[in-house]
């Protein structure tokens, strides 16, 4: 199964976010086979954490609670809250095997959270070149939609946020976001 984690950061929590650097490297370390996408967002500074992505493949959803939970920035109050989904990976790959590579252009997390008939189920064949990550955010049995969650390289944020169909949520947002991993 897979799942999609984003814990937003709580205001002022960039020196405790800093101290725990290497504890939440060594703790993601632990999971890089099962990690399909990972990266921080930022303000529109484009310096500033607001939250960090991982998208990961776990065998329930416990497994999930379990992986977003005990993460030490979790565990220490870095994050102000934590959005947990299941997640279907239309796209079959990580974002190790995206063919723009890990650098290179600008790219975003765009969330878009919704309910009822599901939208943009399919991968947008115009835009597949410039998608990283593309999924549904599911209910924990998978039977409810409950919106859409991309990772997309785009000239800017309005380019990336036409990756979804914004009358079909309640909210869309789109985040500043950068491949993660040990640097």
């Amino acid at each position: 199964m897979e799942f999609f984690c984003y814990h937003r950061d709580r205001p002022g929590s960039l020196p405790l976010r800093e101290r725990l650097g290497e504890a939440h490297w060594a703790y993601m370390d632990r999971y890089e086979a099962e990690l399909i996408a990972r990266g921080p967002t930022f303000a529109e500074d484009g310096e500033t954490p607001t939250g960090s992505v991982h998208i990961v493949g776990l065998p329930d959803p416990a497994a999930a609670r379990a992986f977003a939970f005990d993460e030490p920035n979790h565990q220490a109050g870095v994050y102000r809250d934590v959005l947990l989904r299941r997640w279907r990976n239309l796209l079959g790959r990580t974002m190790v095997q995206f063919p723009g590579g890990r650098t290179g252009g600008s790219r975003y997390l765009v969330l878009g959270l919704g309910s009822g008939a599901g939208a943009d189920l399919e991968v947008p064949e115009a835009l597949r070149d410039e998608l990283i990550a593309y999924g549904p955010l599911l209910s924990d049995d998978g039977a409810a939609w409950l919106g859409t969650a991309a990772l997309v390289r785009a000239p800017h944020a309005a380019d990336a946020r036409a990756v979804l169909t914004p009358e079909r949520y309640a909210s869309v947002e789109v985040h500043d976001w950068e491949c993660g991993g040990r640097r």
